[in-house]
């Protein structure tokens, strides 16, 4: 098992585990594509994977087991004062093996070997669950915020590294 960050040639399979994972967050909380097109499990594309991958200061990692992608997370760099961590995800039949952990404290070090002294994320507010499980990695909730293309709060994680 290995993390590392993807290649151009794996943006399709980096992007499909998005949508994937994401899928199953979409389907517990009633998001659709009819009321949440930018979604992540509905608007992640391979093309949107390779424009984050040559933006700059972005990392996007993946977990490999066997030579099969069964996680992932970006990592945008854009000032090294704030690491914003972005798609950490586990295909489902991957979970409850600690693989979001370990790509969890990858995201963790790779930002402070950049320099950045916190980390920021974002997620469905209403995913206690998601929230107690990022809490456990020492992140607080800071705001939240109700947009009109959402049906569901955003809710603002950060901690410092």
């Amino acid at each position: 098992m290995t993390i590392r960050p993807i290649t151009a040639a794996e943006a399709r399979a980096c992007s499909r585990v998005i949508r994937e994972s994401f899928l199953t967050v979409a389907e517990e909380f009633g998001i659709t594509p009819e009321n949440a097109p930018r979604f992540t499990a509905f608007a992640v594309t391979e093309e949107r994977v390779r424009r984050e991958m040559t933006e700059g200061q972005q990392v996007i990692a993946c977990f490999t087991r066997e030579g099969e992608m069964a996680g992932c997370y970006s990592l945008r760099l854009p000032d090294g004062e704030a690491g914003e961590l972005n798609h950490l995800c586990v295909l489902p039949a991957f979970r409850h093996r600690h693989i979001g952990a370990l790509l969890m404290r990858d995201a963790l070090e790779r930002a402070g070997q950049h320099g950045c002294r916190r980390m920021t994320l974002s997620l469905v507010e209403e995913n206690a669950r998601l929230k107690r499980w990022y809490g456990s990695f020492g992140f607080v909730s800071v705001r939240t915020e109700k947009f009109d293309f959402f049906p569901f709060t955003c809710g603002y994680m950060e901690r410092r590294l």
